[in-house]
């Protein structure tokens, strides 16, 4: 470092008036600084290394709808089977702390085992303006669903504060992809005009930008609307970054070259599109050329089985012309930002092989994972959206069908969270503060969050306890935080702080919880325990103050079980009945709002109601859309055997890997029924499963058409 007298009497004179150094002294006193480089607010090198043990809630190893669940297969199943080995894994939860436990944790020598991670494709939320809300069908009718608020505010802390929020979000975890991927692994970035600069910048640093390979241009065809002050958009692009030279790439080719043309002239020498030896075209120069070229290369004369030329097509560029997502196709499942199953084929077959990992950790709707098992890749897959995940997992489901229906061999896929979720503060703190200062504005949130959950429930406020905020008359109050799931974690503490202190009523409140709670499994322990969801009116200080805030239950299922036969037993399950209490809309908003001749379909009080405007008379009509229980049904599955498969997860203590039982049970996903955009029909009572003599617990998990998951469990005697 070499700096003049006065440039250190300036630096000394800047640090002792507080004051921040002038943009020059950082390429003076930083010698490894880049010459061209991406600076934001808070930019740090620093990234998460938190290592959470990862849950596996569901396993679907074989997908079952109407056939006959038998205790063994025929001798004569001609279907395909089960692939053993690798299960793939769709992933429940922030993508930074997955990121960050598959890296540095336990399944990262899986993974290593299988060859390691060969191929990152990502299409993260660069819409800025964006609400992420999506259309839902009920019957002939749809309405839009809104995001969760722990996806509400997920999304805030990612576009709250403009571009500066979105590229530290994507840098860290860009930087742990980095880290996961193979040697020979790549990664594909899908992005637009918004941020596709910042991108390009930030993969050049963590990769390099010795390892950028193209700007892949996706051309579709867009909106008809022709803008006034500029062209038309009708590409994305996707950014291809090589983690070292040495990664993986297969040239892709199309059936639209001039070979194509002269194919009738050659038919005669083609054996599945080769032309081998001496059998070629003497009077064509072109394959004349061919033939001399092996002679050259080789330092012989070709014989029968060698391969002189092969009509491929032409040779696949970096302007791709991929149409969207067709709406009248199969392929089509209503996803906002679903990409085509052609586009990831490209990707995938380009930069990975058979039997290779490949990850997508903003998964939305599957397709690189519906894509990868069609492919016969292995995959991992991640969304922090609950609907997301819902939709994955029947499409996934819907693949595995197929394949198998097929003869075609498929994997086993796992349903997983980031267990043992931490308490975090449910309003951003200034990261740029000191480490104390975080905390104590962090602890001052979390008060201010649950004194707001506490009055608009009406319940008073108490701090003698761990896990316990509140209490509404004889019932004490429990509140889960506002960016986290309820976790069974916290839920077991506030049960045995209950059972310790000898306190006998409990509520919960949760604006989500995990996927896969038995909550009858926490009622069973001596505690009478209610689990109520927080409304997004909490946060609307007139309705708090008028007392319009509702808290509703979570759902309620019953089931009954169906016993059949003599000699050999035949176990089904009956779906009885489904009850939610959803709040997301007003009426009486959304009525003074609505134009005369319009409509417009709302969630309230546990109903989808249509809410329509005569143009004459502008008389207010409504119309209940979920007519029946199972209107609010969009998937169930069920467990024949609840406790026949263990939770075992790895842990790191010591230094020192092992494995250990969580105390719960994996629901093992034996049958399901579902609805598609294809079939909105729904089975009520399940394919009859062979049981030997016994008790058994058995589980029926049922997701609404919001995503949300609840799972009962009933003991059965056979």
């Amino acid at each position: 470092m070499k700096l003049s007298d006065n440039e250190k009497r300036d630096i000394i004179k800047y640090l002792e008036a507080g004051k921040p150094l002038p943009e020059k002294y950082r390429f003076l006193l930083f010698e490894d600084a880049q010459e061209v480089e991406l600076l934001w607010n808070g930019k740090t090198n620093e990234v998460t290394n938190v290592v959470l043990p990862f849950q596996v809630i569901e396993q679907i190893d074989e997908p079952r709808s109407n056939d006959k669940i038998g205790l063994q297969n025929t001798l004569f199943d001609t279907s395909g089977r089960q692939i053993i080995g690798w299960t793939n894994k769709l992933i429940w939860g922030d993508n930074k702390v997955i990121l960050s436990s598959l890296k540095n944790g336990p399944l990262k020598k899986e993974i290593d085992a299988q060859g390691g991670l060969k191929l990152i494709y990502i299409d993260p939320p660069f819409d800025v303006g964006a609400d992420f809300s999506m259309d839902i069908e009920i019957g002939e009718d749809s309405f839009v669903k809104k995001p969760s608020i722990i996806e509400e505010v997920a999304y805030r802390d990612t576009w709250g504060k403009g571009a500066d929020s979105f590229i530290a979000m994507i840098y860290e975890r860009l930087k742990i992809m980095h880290g996961l991927l193979a040697e020979n692994g790549s990664i594909y970035v899908h992005c637009d005009w918004r941020v596709n600069s910042y991108m390009r910048l930030i993969l050049d640093e963590i990769f390099g930008n010795d390892n950028f390979q193209d700007e892949i241009i996706w051309e579709y065809q867009g909106s008809w609307v022709e803008p006034k002050t500029y062209f038309p958009r009708r590409h994305n692009s996707i950014l291809y970054y090589k983690k070292t030279q040495n990664a993986i790439f297969h040239r892709l080719y199309e059936d639209n070259s001039d070979d194509q043309v002269n194919y009738k002239r050659w038919e005669k020498y083609l054996i599945d599109n080769k032309i081998y030896g001496k059998n070629y075209p003497k009077d064509d120069l072109r394959f004349r050329t061919y033939y001399e070229k092996f002679v050259k290369d080789n330092k012989r004369e070709p014989n029968e089985a060698d391969v002189i030329f092969e009509i491929k097509g032409s040779v696949i560029g970096s302007v791709w012309y991929v149409k969207k997502v067709d709406p009248k196709s199969p392929e089509n499942i209503n996803y906002p930002t679903q990409k085509s199953e052609s586009l990831l084929a490209r990707i995938i077959e380009s930069s990975s092989n058979e039997g290779d990992i490949i990850a997508d950790f903003f998964c939305g709707s599957g397709t690189a994972m519906a894509v990868a098992e069609k492919l016969n890749r292995k995959w991992i897959g991640s969304d922090i959206g609950r609907f997301a995940i819902h939709t994955s997992r029947k499409r996934l489901i819907n693949v595995q069908r197929e394949l198998k229906k097929e003869g075609n061999n498929f994997r086993a896929f796992e349903i997983l969270n980031v267990g043992k979720y931490e308490r975090q503060n449910f309003i951003t703190v200034n990261e740029n503060l000191r480490t104390e200062e975080i905390a104590r504005q962090g602890k001052q949130k979390e008060k201010e969050f649950v004194r707001l959950i506490l009055s608009a429930y009406k319940a008073e406020f108490i701090d003698n306890f761990i896990n316990i905020s509140g209490k509404k008359r004889d019932r004490l109050v429990a509140i889960g935080p506002i960016n986290l799931p309820v976790s069974s974690k916290f839920i077991q503490d506030v049960v045995s702080e209950c059972v310790n202190k000898k306190i006998t009523k409990i509520d919960v409140l949760g604006f989500d919880y995990e996927m896969g709670l038995d909550f009858q499994e926490y009622k069973d322990q001596g505690v009478d325990i209610a689990f109520r969801i927080i409304p997004r009116e909490v946060f609307d200080k007139k309705a708090v103050e008028k007392g319009q805030v509702k808290f509703y239950d979570v759902a309620f299922v019953e089931i009954k079980p169906i016993i059949k036969g003599r000699n050999k037993k035949e176990l089904s399950i009956e779906l009885k009945d489904f009850s939610v209490f959803y709040n997301q809309d007003n009426s009486g908003e959304i009525e003074e709002d609505l134009k005369p001749g319009g409509t417009k379909i709302i969630v309230e009080n546990g109903q989808v109601v249509k809410i329509s405007k005569d143009k004459k008379t502008e008389i207010v009509s409504k119309e209940v859309l979920t007519k029946k229980w199972s209107d609010w049904i969009d998937y169930w599955a069920v467990d024949f055997d609840f406790e026949d498969r263990k939770e075992i997860i790895n842990v790191v203590e010591d230094d020192k890997e092992k494995e250990i039982w969580t105390g719960d049970y994996i629901f093992d996903n034996e049958w399901q029924s579902f609805r598609t955009k294809k079939n909105r029909n729904l089975e009520l009572i399940s394919t009859a499963k062979e049981m030997r003599p016994g008790e058994y617990k058995i589980a029926v998990k049922v997701v609404d058409i919001f995503g949300n998951d609840t799972t009962k469990v009933i003991k059965v005697n056979i």
